[in-house]
């Protein structure tokens, strides 16, 4: 048998299976706290697939109390995570596949052409929250073991399949899984990546910004100090090191993305009465970590900015500028360019596409950083959906790159783990 040959055939022929699966996933808005109807559409795949299944609750205070854990969410009861493994014949490579669950809320409904959880297919892609991110990614995933173990393929190497929750609120899922003994020699992320190879991730982390004003009259504003307009000279200082943070960030693969390491100011809050100078603004934010940076590091530069500013400024040394860092975290990760998965998955990328695949380095942050920092997991993300369409409206996927990508998957899969003749 070509194994490789049958692995298209079976792909290409199943192909409405693996749309119909995406669809029924996409009509489930797992929405934080929501993750279970969607997970339980994924567990029953795997036990139609035979595959050995973990399901459990994030608790208990090893994962609480583990020093990268960060996560807002005092009560995951009701919302699994979920492992399910392909045992090995023995002898043979590990690879771990990850998918998360959970999506990102849908923002203003007049926003979208069609229903946010439609799961409509129109000229060859499905539209939906979480069809991009990453639930298409995710299916890619589950056609490529399908394939592997409709058609008798004996693997040497373990397969780990993982759905976890709480990817977009700073990966508590796959920290718990790590925990849980859920290790290999290789992973695989298919976040939306449109069929690039993303080595590098960037890591990410929350922050809260506290400006303090003086309150008065709006009548007699001049008697007061402005929290909003000194809020404005604190925007402008967190411009500037952004700017000097991605000037000093200088790789290849960056070269291609406008801003690699972004500080996103993403809400503000001032003021309780429009005719009273307001005396205190809250700014909450994400801080972009580069690949190859801590998050001391990262850390250390916003405040060595906030701190000379509360040193130079005239109101700031009387009231100083507040800081913390709060919530969600992404830890950064990469992947040498000459590790034998890179290598393994160029190969197959090439097989399939008869090109050498696209090499960018990843414009947000992924659960690849806990894989490969705290598990010691070597981490490709690569993935069918579109980057740009992550988190917008409108998200849609191109139902093919689905397939296109179980068949990357599949090839490597077999390459890695290896074949039992037998």
């Amino acid at each position: 048998m070509d194994v490789e040959a049958s692995i298209k055939q079976w792909l290409y022929n199943h192909e409405q299976e693996g749309i119909e699966l995406l669809q029924k996933l996409v009509q489930e808005p797992s929405k934080r706290g929501r993750e279970a109807k969607a997970q339980a559409i994924i567990m029953e795949k795997c036990k139609q697939l035979g595959m050995d299944i973990d399901c459990w609750e994030l608790e208990g205070d090893s994962l609480r109390q583990h020093p990268q854990f960060h996560c807002d969410r005092s009560d995951f009861s009701g919302n699994p995570n979920l492992a399910a493994v392909l045992k090995g014949s023995g002898g043979g490579k590990s690879i771990l596949l990850n998918g998360h669950i959970d999506v990102v809320p849908e923002g203003n409904l007049h926003d979208w052409v069609e229903h946010p959880f439609s799961g409509i297919v129109k000229d060859g892609k499905m539209y939906g929250r979480g069809t991009t991110d990453m639930k298409g990614g995710t299916v890619s995933l589950l056609m490529a073991m399908d394939a592997i173990i409709s058609l008798g393929i004996q693997l040497k190497g373990d397969v780990i399949f993982e759905s976890v929750i709480e990817e977009e609120s700073g990966g508590a899922g796959t920290l718990a899984a790590v925990l849980r003994g859920y290790r290999a020699d290789g992973a695989i992320i298919p976040e939306p990546t449109n069929l690039k190879f993303f080595p590098l991730q960037q890591g990410s982390m929350w922050f809260r910004i506290t400006v303090k004003g003086k309150s008065a009259h709006g009548g007699t504003r001049y008697a007061g100090v402005n929290a909003i307009e000194q809020a404005m000279v604190v925007i402008d200082a967190i411009r500037e090191l952004e700017t000097k943070r991605n000037e000093a960030l200088d790789h290849p693969l960056y070269e291609t993305i406008p801003i690699p390491i972004p500080i996103n100011l993403g809400k503000i809050s001032g003021g309780d009465w429009p005719s009273s100078v307001p005396d205190t603004v809250i700014l909450e934010g994400r801080f972009g970590v580069a690949p190859n940076e801590s998050i001391e590091a990262a850390q250390l530069s916003l405040t060595e900015c906030l701190s000379e500013l509360n040193t130079v400024h005239e109101w700031f040394q009387i009231k100083p500028v507040e800081w913390e860092w709060f919530g969600a975290r992404w830890l950064p990760g990469q992947l040498e360019e000459n590790h034998p998965l890179m290598q393994v998955l160029t190969d197959k990328f090439i097989s399939v596409f008869n090109k050498e695949p696209v090499i960018e380095a990843s414009p947000w942050g992924t659960d690849g950083g806990y894989l490969s920092v705290v598990g010691k997991i070597p981490v490709m993300v690569f993935g069918p959906g579109i980057t740009e369409m992550a988190h917008d409206a409108n998200e849609h996927i191109e139902l093919r790159k689905i397939t296109e990508a179980a068949h990357v998957i599949a090839l490597t899969i077999l390459e890695w783990c290896g074949m039992d003749d037998a």
